[in-house]
């Protein structure tokens, strides 16, 4: 076997180790039983491939990936990420260790200090996250940012996401109504306090490895979503582990993002629990209930772990 053949094997067996080890978390946390079974079809695929699953990339693109047997849009990119970054974020999700201030300092322009106000005031976990944010405008709202440094912010992370994510598309298209993301919350927060859910020990501030951190993974139509307390540096310091809910969602044709939902401390919405960024849709959302008698309840309380 030559050199070139041993890096091929290699890689097409860590990727599907991964897949496999992605498969096994997500049967253990209670996900659905159609999707665990299609993440161990698609780790059969890359597996059994005579050739790198790399250079099948390479060659014909996402397409190529999608043609194989087992493997959709979204498990095609997966599959790339992992191929041009060494990493796959859904995985570490999944495992408890996501660190996204640590993610957002190594861009240049970001220090740990403007990395922590980006999550705080922003909260966002990618490195997609901030280019829009800058790109729209919500990133001057955060303090110590003004419109030079945001766009040198802007220009560091286009360089970084086009020589290492260059499969990547742009924003989503669409996403869950607020109504469903607002039902995945409650549901994850009644189903926590009522210790009904799996749980997973994340690496980030929890050195003595203990499993304390639930996890819920649901369907609501076409998305699949996994709601998670935000174990963030920020939520502990501020005591809020138990009301900031980052909520992923995906669907299978590739489709996918995340929201965190919070209890909003000031304004019309006080009490209330508020998609961040999609305050105006649950504003509208909450009038329309009150308008037809459904009422605008308080928060679910859930402990902080």
């Amino acid at each position: 076997m030559s050199a070139a053949e041993a890096r091929a094997d290699a890689l097409n067996a860590r990727i599907a180790e991964r897949l496999r080890r992605a498969a096994d978390l997500l049967e253990a946390q209670g996900d659905n039983p159609f999707r665990v079974r299609a993440y161990r079809r698609a780790a059969e695929t890359v597996a059994g491939l005579d050739r790198s699953i790399e250079s099948v990339w390479r060659e014909g693109g996402a397409e190529a990936l999608e043609a194989l047997p087992g493997i959709g849009p979204s498990l095609a990119r997966a599959i790339v990420e992992m191929i041009t970054t060494g990493r796959w974020a859904q995985l570490e999700r999944l495992e408890g260790a996501v660190a996204p201030e640590d993610l957002f300092a190594t861009v240049p322009g970001i220090g740990t200090e403007l990395a922590r106000r980006i999550h705080e005031h922003l909260h966002i976990d990618t490195l997609e996250d901030p280019e829009l944010a800058a790109h729209d405008g919500r990133l001057l709202a955060v303090p110590g940012v003004g419109p030079r440094r945001a766009a040198q912010i802007r220009a560091s992370l286009a360089e970084i996401l086009t020589r290492a994510r260059p499969w990547r598309r742009g924003p989503p298209a669409e996403e869950p109504e607020v109504a469903v993301l607002l039902d995945v919350d409650e549901e994850y927060r009644k189903r926590a306090a009522a210790e009904d859910l799996p749980k997973i020990a994340p690496r980030r501030f929890n050195t003595s490895g203990e499993a304390w951190l639930p996890v819920l993974h649901t369907r609501r139509g076409p998305w699949f979503c996994t709601a998670l307390f935000s174990n963030t540096a920020r939520a502990h310091e501020l005591g809020r582990i138990g009301d900031w809910v980052v909520i992923y969602f995906d669907k299978d044709d590739g489709v996918s993002g995340q929201r965190t939902i919070v209890t909003e401390q000031r304004g019309p919405l006080a009490g209330l629990r508020v998609v961040r960024g999609r305050e105006r849709d649950c504003l509208r959302y909450y009038r329309e209930r009150e308008a037809g008698g459904g009422g605008t309840a308080a928060p679910a309380s859930a402990g902080s772990g």
